[in-house]
């Protein structure tokens, strides 16, 4: 699944199971941070561009999805992030299930154009190979399922910082996350007092 469906994911998880704002961003951050093996396709863009040679992705199509989408990467992911929370086992064990829930979402949601361009899990990589998980009936990244599944979770991350005012938007800066959310509740005023005086 795309990376902001993995943040909303995440970031919903994070607001149900914490009570501080920093251990909310820690337990996003595990849901997004499985991606980072794909930075590769930077350096390949990068190296293409110095080059002048056509760009391969080689980085992006050795790496992705195998250096931090097992065990050892969501094992030390979850370490190095306990160590900034505040309560730490709640913290290690939610980092942990946002983690896998970002392999289950890539498992059954992130085929390529064709019928057989599946992503596989390769959940003990990058130490051992095995075991490797597939499944044949893996939804396309832009499907119609995944598209389904993001604008659900983007509408209820939009009622929840209406809510309790903050959003998703914190992970990236308490700031913008504060206008992000003023706007949202300006909106909303105006929805409901626009529903107040319309004629029934």
């Amino acid at each position: 699944m795309s990376p902001l469906t993995h943040l909303l994911g995440s970031w919903l998880i994070a607001s149900a199971t914490t009570n501080n704002p920093r251990d909310r961003k820690l337990v996003t951050v595990a849901g997004i941070l499985p991606d980072a093996d794909g930075l590769g396709a930077v350096a390949d863009v990068v190296g293409s561009f110095v080059s002048g040679k056509e760009c391969t992705f080689y980085y992006y199509q050795t790496y992705h999805h195998l250096l931090l989408h097992g065990w050892p990467g969501a094992l030390a992911i979850s370490v190095l992030l306990t160590f900034f929370g505040k309560k730490r086992w709640r913290v290690f064990f939610l980092c942990l299930l946002t983690f896998h829930l970002h392999l289950l979402c890539d498992l059954i949601g992130s085929r390529g154009p064709d019928v057989g361009d599946l992503w596989p899990i390769c959940y003990s990589e990058p130490l051992f190979r095995h075991p490797i998980w597939f499944w044949k009936h893996q939804w396309k990244l832009d499907g119609w399922q995944n598209q389904t599944i993001f604008t659900a979770l983007f509408f209820a991350s939009l009622g929840l910082a209406v809510k309790r005012g903050y959003s998703f938007v914190e992970v990236i800066s308490s700031r913008w996350d504060a206008i992000f959310v003023g706007v949202l509740r300006k909106w909303w005023s105006q929805l409901a007092a626009r529903r107040k005086l319309s004629p029934r």
